[in-house]
């Protein structure tokens, strides 16, 4: 149905019908045309700026705040690093320091150095954006971690050996096996020499002293007779047992003289025995060894409580030089 229109007519007090030409239709259906463009534009620009503004923000907000996360995990793969190297400093003094001030043995860098188990304690962190980077300082987390605990460990292990030093210091030999106070009684030294018996070139396993049949001898720290006996080439020997790898074996005694038997406990400077020429010796003197941890070790370094620097000195030219051999 097409729409009417009326217009008021004062004169006669009544609504006259009108009829609107082409320009007038025209010209309406452009007002109103031009009233929605306007009314849909102020819509659209209100939408934008006052409903989807916040959305933008909130997207700028969360790209500031990944920024943000990145650097601050990049700073602390940093600081995972200079941690790192302060604990190698701190392993390296343990076992370089520490461990040898103790007579312990270094932590072996495979103990140190182990790390987690399994393939794929990582896998989540692969499906994150940045996963190398995540990946790669969770790593360095982990290590950290595991070379603390090791390290904890091993302090533990130290203050229990400090607390047992002094009672580990009673059980190193120390001082000398029979009294030799102007070193005159130094006869043969450790090492390579001509067999005196045999004459050919053999690994002398100790140290020996000149002296006199039944010179006293004495135990060079405190432990447990392990064995006092008559041994192949030594004769009539004691062996003492003094615990943390160490023993002492004191050969060529008189015959059947022991002072001490098998399982009895010794203090440093108890006489065990007399001096002797028994087994393959070619004149009265003690042979002396010192073993620790099965090996064989020059006695002229556990001498300490005995000697000073000049007397060390004069003994090791005298050790060196051989002396006299008699076995």
């Amino acid at each position: 149905m097409k729409k009417e229109y009326y217009i008021f007519n004062p004169d006669t007090g009544t609504y006259e019908r009108v009829y609107p030409n082409f320009a007038q239709k025209l010209l309406t259906g452009l007002t109103s045309a031009i009233f929605f463009i306007i009314f849909g534009g102020l819509s659209f620009l209100a939408f934008y700026y006052w409903i989807d503004k916040p959305s933008v923000k909130k997207v700028e907000t969360l790209e500031n705040e990944n920024s943000q996360i990145l650097a601050q995990y990049e700073i602390l793969s940093k600081r995972l690093d200079d941690a790192m190297l302060v604990l190698q400093d701190i392993q390296q003094r343990d076992d370089n320091l520490y461990r040898v001030m103790l007579d312990a043995e270094p932590i072996s860098p495979e103990a140190r150095n182990a790390g987690y188990g399994g393939t794929n304690r990582y896998d989540e962190l692969l499906k994150m954006d940045n996963s190398e980077l995540l990946v790669e300082t969770t790593q360095k987390i982990d290590l950290l971690e595991k070379k603390l605990y090791m390290q904890i460990k091993s302090f533990d292990e130290i203050v229990a050996l400090d607390k047992d030093s002094k009672t580990r210091l009673s059980h190193i030999p120390q001082i000398q096996p029979i009294k030799n106070e102007d070193l005159k009684r130094t006869a043969s030294g450790y090492g390579y020499r001509i067999d005196p018996v045999y004459n050919v070139r053999t690994f002398h396993k100790g140290m020996d002293f000149s002296c006199d049949k039944k010179t006293p001898v004495y135990a060079t720290a405190d432990g447990v007779v392990e064995d006092a006996k008559w041994m192949s080439g030594y004769g009539y020997t004691v062996v003492i047992n003094h615990g943390y790898g160490y023993k002492t074996l004191y050969a060529h005694l008189l015959d059947k003289k022991f002072l001490v038997k098998k399982g009895q406990k010794v203090v440093r400077g108890e006489q065990i025995a007399f001096s002797g020429n028994s087994g393959k010796s070619t004149g009265p003197h003690l042979h002396y060894e010192v073993i620790y941890k099965g090996n064989h070790v020059n006695p002229i370094n556990y001498y300490f409580d005995d000697l000073d620097a000049d007397g060390y000195d004069q003994m090791l030219q005298m050790a060196e030089n051989h002396g006299k051999i008699y076995d």
